[in-house]
């Protein structure tokens, strides 16, 4: 009997107030050190920064975005199912089955499992996940170095006081999702 080879797959940044949602499609390699795999979330930036890249040299993945304008004619929901459609696509090795984080996979997607705190519970999704924090993470990072006032480097995006600070100082970028309440009302108050 062959070993089944399975991805792990998982979004990052649907609650941010600014930038791309984005996913991951993961397979491990046998050489991977799975002591370090775990939710993103409960890891540092720069320790998270270094674990994707051993995770990068240990694995094949790929890396699927949704844009802002994408969020805001389709909303997350659909977005985030796109940008993972995207990831999945890029996947160079082909697993037999895909388990994706959370309630939803992608409907073209066959040959899947929806995982419900899968990034906590199953090392490829919780590699998935952290690659694609990482890779949004330092996105904003770059982003961020155009619209300093905005505290990208250090809130990514999200809505902290900070952020919300600035949006009602400074004004919407074309990076911020106009559909998402805080940006929407600043536009048409």
């Amino acid at each position: 009997m062959i070993n089944k080879i399975f991805a792990g797959v998982d979004e990052v940044g649907r609650g941010c107030l600014a930038g791309p949602v984005v996913s991951c499609a993961l397979i491990l390699k046998k050489s991977i050190s799975k002591k370090v795999l775990r939710d993103s979330k409960t890891i540092s930036f720069k320790n998270r920064i270094e674990i994707a890249k051993h995770i990068k040299k240990n694995s094949w993945y790929a890396i699927g975005a949704a844009s802002v304008d994408e969020i805001d004619k389709y909303n997350i929901f659909n977005a985030t199912l796109l940008s993972m459609e995207r990831a999945v696509k890029k996947l160079k090795k082909k697993p037999h089955f895909f388990l994706v984080d959370g309630t939803h996979a992608p409907k073209k997607l066959k040959n899947s499992k929806t995982v419900i705190k899968g990034d906590q519970k199953i090392k490829c999704i919780s590699a998935a996940s952290i690659v694609a924090k990482a890779y949004r993470d330092l996105y904003m990072i770059k982003l961020g170095s155009k619209f300093p006032k905005y505290k990208w480097h250090k809130n990514f995006g999200y809505g902290t006081s900070q952020h919300l600070s600035a949006l009602k100082k400074f004004g919407v970028t074309s990076y911020h999702r106009r559909s998402y309440k805080p940006v929407h009302n600043i536009l048409f108050k």
